[in-house]
């Protein structure tokens, strides 16, 4: 999928916008790309409403005329698992951690170098491309199922959407309920992938899963063993 993959360019600086488009092509990537939140907003809508091929994945700014860069990220998650890159000139730790909560997979501060970028994408992609094709059995922890196939959870009956990042981290604790996960062997059990993120990352995805859990009285199933990680409740 890697090679052929559909990437939505969202920027509204069109020099940035045509240089990271040209050298994604140039890697064999299918590139669309969209000058405005508002212009994003309508080719989504429009892939979606005529049966085209969904975006594999997303680059976006958040400075945007028409729709916000949060406002667009929101709107993906709520629709896709396709993996979102944020690129932005903001660099506040506030602003990554926001994004990192509205469903965003990976944050890149501008400027930026675009081997750097080529790299996160293939990583993204990667990582998608192993989700879809997982295959397993249903897995079940107290009032949890997991289907991994599916990448579908049910909490106490009840489904609760998660992003792809965040049910591998579920699928990663199930899948070893005994064991006491530092954060970089949680984040490398559910990616298969070297951890490449601040451990202030991790925390951030465990608090998102544990707020969209909080209503079926399943948050506390994942416990914090301070100065570790994070593990199951017994």
């Amino acid at each position: 999928m890697e090679d052929s993959a559909r990437i939505l360019v969202i920027e509204d600086d069109v020099d940035i916008n045509d240089v990271v488009a040209a050298s994604l092509r140039k890697t064999g990537y299918v590139c669309v790309q969209a000058f405005s939140g508002s212009e994003a907003r309508l080719l989504l809508k429009t892939a979606a409403a005529e049966g085209e091929a969904p975006f594999d994945l997303v680059i976006t700014d958040l400075m945007l005329p028409g729709a916000s860069g949060e406002e667009l990220v929101r709107a993906i998650r709520a629709n896709s698992d396709a993996p979102v890159i944020v690129v932005s000139a903001r660099s506040d730790a506030a602003d990554k951690v926001a994004l990192l909560k509205l469903g965003a997979d990976d944050y890149l501060t501008k400027p930026f170098d675009l081997d750097e970028l080529h790299a996160r994408v293939a990583v993204q992609l990667r990582h998608a491309a192993r989700g879809a094709g997982r295959a397993a059995g249903v897995l079940r922890f107290k009032d949890w199922t997991l289907d991994p196939e599916a990448r579908t959870l049910a909490a106490a009956g009840e489904p609760v959407k998660l992003t792809r990042l965040e049910f591998g981290i579920v699928e990663a604790l199930v899948r070893r309920p005994k064991k006491v996960f530092t954060k970089r062997e949680l984040f490398e059990a559910a990616w298969h992938e070297e951890c490449f993120v601040e451990d202030k990352a991790v925390n951030v995805h465990v608090s998102n899963i544990r707020g969209k859990l909080r209503a079926s009285g399943t948050d506390a199933y994942i416990e914090t063993v301070w100065g570790i990680g994070f593990k199951l409740a017994e």
